[in-house]
């Protein structure tokens, strides 16, 4: 895995990837930046500055203003890891965000995916 590829993407470039994905099998662009901002503790407004301002992955997790404190109950296989046993902190998030994109395309139940 090569991280510091990964940690470089600038996140404005995925985004429309991520709500690509999940449009595709009919959830929607709010509920897509509900679990962003579960995850990363953005408010609506400055997840939008983020994707404004084309921060990279490693910028848009180092300026996210708290993780979840349920990121924990986030686990599974995503690209082949388990997300659980990922040891850098960094790639780690990335996964997370990852999973839980994919949670919300395979129609997940939101309450689920937000861990309640």
């Amino acid at each position: 895995m090569n991280n510091e590829r990964v940690y470089k993407m600038i996140f404005a470039s995925v985004y429309p990837l991520y709500l690509n994905k999940v449009e595709k099998k009919g959830r929607t662009k709010a509920e897509l930046d509900e679990i962003i901002c579960w995850l990363t503790g953005f408010d609506a407004k400055s997840l939008q500055n983020q994707i404004s301002k084309r921060s990279d992955f490693e910028t848009f997790f180092k300026e996210a203003p708290k993780l979840n404190p349920n990121v924990s109950k986030i686990t599974g296989v995503i690209c082949g890891y388990r997300v659980e046993e990922i040891e850098d902190k960094l790639m780690q998030k990335v996964r997370y965000l990852d999973k839980l994109v994919d949670e919300l395309a395979k129609g997940r139940a939101m309450d689920k995916i937000l861990r309640k």
